[in-house]
């Protein structure tokens, strides 16, 4: 039996008791470990399982699932991810590859970032499509998310913004050469998601355009989700792209028509009240 495992955001007691148990049933036990982290390492959810766990990284998942699968496939595996399983589509294709295979499978689910905004204020429902913001590079600079976040605005609706993380990679020079040397781990902060889209505020205007979504469009910042120490914090995408809030993983979202409710939640947030209330205004119903 293959379990996909959710663990929640926060730290090691934030996995459900149902899923503990599959944990401390299986003989092997698998942590991802490219699509989020855990404000928590590898040994304290060690301690608190009972388990040792073998990292899976990225390479590991999307190039050797099979010899996995094939574990599964005589005895009772489990592959834990930070929130919930389905999370991230390489999931899905574990999932697909396991019934290809005629492998039981089963999946516990937790919490996740799509559910845990919700913290904020701003009402799930009027979500429209999560984006993904990359890290530019001096060569490669997309603005595809741009265009999905001003399309969920003029409906009116939240644009969740998940932020890039860097984990495992290699340089061009190494990967061109084969040497397998990996880069320090980065993790895209809300200030850098700020700057980038405030880059391509100003690109399109150049272009003659006239963004839906300005510097004074409100936005909000989150950090550490789910855990003790997670910060929040509300304001103009300008302010944003100077907020400190701390180590990650750091989520942005970019508000688009607010009820009241919603925006009296994110007043106890704000970086500075009198301007976010003085754009905030704008775009209530």
């Amino acid at each position: 039996m293959l379990y996909l495992v959710g663990l929640g955001l926060g730290d090691a007691e934030d996995i459900t008791v149902k899923g503990l148990e599959a944990v401390r049933r299986c003989r092997r036990v698998y942590l991802e470990a490219y699509t989020s982290v855990l404000t928590v390492g590898k040994e304290a959810l060690e301690e608190f399982y009972g388990k040792e766990l073998i990292l899976a990284d990225r390479e590991m998942v999307e190039q050797e699932a099979d010899s996995l699968l094939k574990e599964a496939d005589v005895c009772d595996v489990a592959f834990l991810v930070v929130g919930d399983p389905f999370g991230a589509t390489t999931h899905s294709d574990l999932v697909l590859r396991a019934v290809k295979l005629g492998i039981p499978y089963k999946v516990i689910h937790n919490a996740s970032i799509m559910n845990a905004v919700g913290c904020c204020g701003l009402q799930l429902y009027k979500f429209g499509e999560t984006v993904s913001i990359v890290f530019w590079t001096d060569t490669w600079k997309p603005e595809s998310f741009f265009d999905k976040i001003e399309k969920n605005r003029r409906n009116g609706m939240h644009t969740l913004c998940l932020l890039d993380i860097k984990v495992k990679e290699q340089s061009l020079e190494n990967l061109m050469k084969g040497r397998k040397i990996y880069e320090p781990p980065r993790y895209m902060s809300v200030n850098q998601a700020a700057e980038q889209l405030l880059a391509i505020i100003q690109n399109r205007r150049l272009q003659g355009e006239k963004p839906e979504i300005t510097e004074n469009t409100i936005c909000v910042g989150l950090a550490r989700v789910g855990a003790l120490d997670e910060k929040i914090a509300s304001g103009t995408l300008q302010q944003m792209s100077t907020v400190e809030l701390g180590a990650p993983l750091h989520s942005l979202i970019v508000t688009g028509t607010m009820h009241p409710l919603e925006l009296e939640m994110l007043k106890l947030f704000s970086v500075d009240s009198s301007s976010f209330e003085n754009n905030a205004c704008q775009r209530t119903a």
